[in-house]
């Protein structure tokens, strides 16, 4: 599964005129990382452990920042993801702030990421 398809479908949003569907381009660039447990690897060294536990966990999911997903992600996966997007990083940062919560929430019903 990937770390996007529980989200229920395409999320889109309208930058500079055009429609980007960040599921696809998040996947594809995530899916490089190693998937949802390279992810969660990350984040955990990056020092969101009790976070991103939260997330997998089946209860309430603690949020994250903007600037804690700047911290956490390395500049190219944040690069990468603004070209696909048509936006600067700081806002990469803030959709995977209130967007990988709920992904990774999603992709792991039974509080374990397989």
């Amino acid at each position: 599964m990937s770390i996007f398809d529980g989200l229920g479908g395409v999320l889109s949003d309208v930058f500079a005129g055009r429609q980007v569907d960040y599921v696809a381009v998040a996947t594809r660039i995530f899916d490089n990382a190693g998937g949802l447990q390279g992810i969660v690897s990350q984040l955990n060294t990056a020092g969101l452990g009790e976070q991103v536990s939260s997330w997998i966990g089946t209860g309430h999911n603690l949020p994250v920042s903007a600037e804690q997903i700047q911290a956490a992600l390395s500049s190219d996966q944040l690069r990468d993801l603004a070209a696909k997007f048509g936006v600067d990083t700081s806002e990469v940062s803030k959709l995977l702030a209130e967007h990988l919560p709920q992904a990774v929430d999603a992709a792991t019903p039974n509080g374990t990421v397989s």
